[in-house]
């Protein structure tokens, strides 16, 4: 029989998609904010200007996706 209840577990793998999934708009946020950049016909130092804000965002957008991931697939691991 299937336990129809909730577990921690199935929290933690809502938990997890919640976190992967805010990664994942930082990442879309990051590719629209260059391809304006782009868009814009920057000079080299503007464009440089706007890729060193969004890099830290990127790294950091990337963290959140892997770490959601990890925490989703723990949940199943363990559920």
């Amino acid at each position: 029989m299937e336990n129809t209840g909730s577990s921690p577990f199935e929290a933690l793998i809502w938990i997890g998609s919640a976190i992967s999934l805010l990664g994942l708009l930082g990442l879309v946020y990051c590719i629209i904010r260059v391809s304006r950049a782009k868009r814009a016909q920057l000079d080299d130092e503007s464009m440089r200007a706007v890729l060193k804000k969004v890099v830290p965002l990127n790294l950091g957008a990337l963290f959140l996706s892997v770490i959601g991931l990890m925490t989703v697939i723990i949940g199943i691991f363990l559920g």
